[in-house]
């Protein structure tokens, strides 16, 4: 009995034995199944990992393709902008027009649109477009001067106002020795000596404004106001005095009024071609006229028949309506600037003139002309800098002989004016230029010192 005790109890040890190894067995096969299927995923991971980065070295290696392409591209065009630059350095090597100190609303020349081929490189979003130098309009105007004469340099921009302030003085002063009667030998006059000296002394304030109607045409508008004052030292003839008398007299009021037009006929651009500029000048005669103002005349004077013969009130204006044509001219050629001019001023005549004298009388004189008038000048303009530059010119006229119903007046003769000019100009700012200008007379009949002054603003 106890032997097969014996043997169930082995027998039981031997099947839990048994069971405990099929448990472990299962366990074990149960663990290994769960590894192997973590392994599979991180197989699969891993894999589409490096696809993803075979595709972005795949992307990148095409974007470094296309920026290589770019960068040949780019290069070629910049070889071809410096066969460009070396072209135009090439075209420099001749003499070039100066680019003086700007005046206010001066303007030179103006962008055109870029060209078809630089348009379609403009729209590639992957580069910019280069500009090389700007091309010149085709309203292209001259360079300004320091201003000498009347007439500007330049014209004023399409659209742009410029109003000039302006303040002139002018001195001048005669010697005049009149023999009456006659010589027994040359060393003895039988007679009287008119001895006369003049002393003459001309302010004129003046506003100028000017409108460019095109690019090529502008307008003008003068307003002047003179102030004169005139000391005449003088032994008068037929008395036999032996003293000098001074006479005194001045005058001031509005001057005569100005409207011009000046025309833009060449640009100037080709090498050794001037910018000419053509002009019409209108003066009216609403200041007042020596016909008005009362004179000490000599004879044929109302309660006076031995007077000096000159006038008690200085006349601001000429008495006369006047047309001047002119035609100007400015060649850049560097370092300077050469212009001029050529102008004739032509006097309307006026009928039935009488003048005024003493006390209220008058004294007719019939139809009276005065001379017209030929201009010429011209100059050499040189910039200094940036802001400054000086001019120096030469004007002269030659002025016909007074007419008096028809025939020339006893003792007018044709006259010869001749000025030197020296001028400076200073850019004071982009909108305003300061000008002044000295002249000194050459010939007797011509002022002997005029000074001007004058500051332009742009609008």
């Amino acid at each position: 009995m106890e032997t097969y005790r014996s043997y169930g109890a082995l027998l039981l040890v031997a099947c839990s034995s048994m069971a405990s190894s099929d448990a472990m067995a299962q366990a074990q096969g149960s663990k290994s199944s769960t590894g192997s299927t973590s392994s599979s995923a991180a197989a699969r991971n891993a894999s589409k990992r490096v696809e993803a980065l075979q595709k972005q070295v795949t992307e990148q290696g095409q974007q470094i393709e296309a920026l290589r392409r770019q960068a040949a591209e780019q290069e070629t065009r910049y070889q071809e902008l410096q066969d460009r630059i070396t072209s135009q350095e090439a075209k420099a090597a001749a003499p070039q027009r100066p680019v003086p100190m700007p005046a206010p609303g001066s303007k030179i020349a103006e962008e055109k649109p870029a060209p078809a081929g630089a348009a379609a490189e403009a729209s590639d979003t992957s580069t910019r477009a280069v500009r090389v130098g700007v091309a010149p309009s085709e309203e292209v105007q001259a360079p300004p001067v320091a201003q000498l004469f009347d007439e500007p340099s330049i014209l004023t921009p399409k659209g742009s106002f410029v109003l000039e302030p302006s303040l002139q003085y002018g001195y001048s002063s005669n010697n005049r020795v009149a023999l009456v009667g006659y010589t027994v030998i040359p060393a003895l006059l039988i007679g009287l000596i008119d001895v006369r000296e003049f002393k003459r002394n001309t302010f004129i304030g003046a506003l100028t404004g000017r409108w460019g109607a095109t690019n090529r045409m502008e307008l003008e508008l003068k307003l002047p106001y003179v102030a004169r004052s005139d000391s005449t030292i003088s032994r008068e003839i037929f008395t036999g005095s032996a003293t000098d008398n001074v006479f005194n007299t001045h005058g001031n009021g509005m001057g005569d009024v100005e409207a011009a037009i000046r025309y833009q006929i060449a640009d100037g651009r080709d090498n050794n071609k001037p910018y000419v500029v053509g002009g019409l000048r209108f003066k009216a005669r609403n200041g007042k006229d020596p016909f008005e103002v009362p004179v000490d005349c000599v004879t044929r004077c109302i309660g006076n028949t031995t007077g000096t013969g000159l006038p008690l009130e200085l006349p601001t204006g000429s008495g006369f309506y006047s047309l001047q044509p002119s035609v100007t001219f400015l060649l850049p050629s560097d370092p300077a600037v050469f212009f001029g001019g050529l102008s004739y001023t032509y006097n309307f005549q006026r009928n039935n003139v009488s003048r005024t004298v003493l006390n209220g009388g008058s004294e007719f004189l019939g139809d009276v002309k005065a001379g017209d008038v030929w201009g010429l000048n011209f100059g050499m303009g040189l910039a200094i800098n940036e802001r400054s530059s000086f001019s120096l010119g030469v004007e002269m006229y030659t002025v016909a002989p007074t007419q008096q119903n028809g025939q020339t007046v006893i003792g007018s003769v044709r006259t010869q004016l001749a000025s030197l000019l020296l001028g400076y100009s200073y850019r004071y700012s982009n909108k305003s230029v300061f000008n002044v200008s000295v002249g000194a007379g050459l010939t007797r009949d011509t002022p002997d010192l005029q000074l001007t002054v004058r500051f332009p603003m742009s609008f």
